[in-house]
């Protein structure tokens, strides 16, 4: 059974998650907040990483994103990413 956790919580956890698995060795998880971009500005991700956040966003949270364009949408940023998983998991 998955814990409940807050949408903060599930923030903070997510940057971490990110950053392990993206190897951003010189990021830390107080560098961005929720809403930084993760693309192009902000954070600065390519499309590779964004392959990354797919694979873990089905290996950790059950969750596949077939659309491109919700893709976009759900990769935006960190909070966009908390908003998709809280919306869609599967308890």
């Amino acid at each position: 059974m998955l814990k409940i956790i807050t949408m903060e919580e599930l923030i903070e956890q997510l940057k971490q998650e990110i950053i392990e698995a993206l190897d951003l060795e010189d990021v830390k998880p107080d560098d961005f907040n929720a809403d930084t971009p993760l693309f192009v500005e902000g954070l600065g991700l390519d499309s590779i990483d964004a392959l990354e956040l797919i694979v873990l966003l089905e290996k950790k949270y059950g969750l596949k994103i077939e659309d491109p364009q919700e893709r976009r949408s759900i990769l935006y940023s960190v909070r966009t990413m908390a908003e998709y998983i809280t919306a869609n998991r599967k308890e």
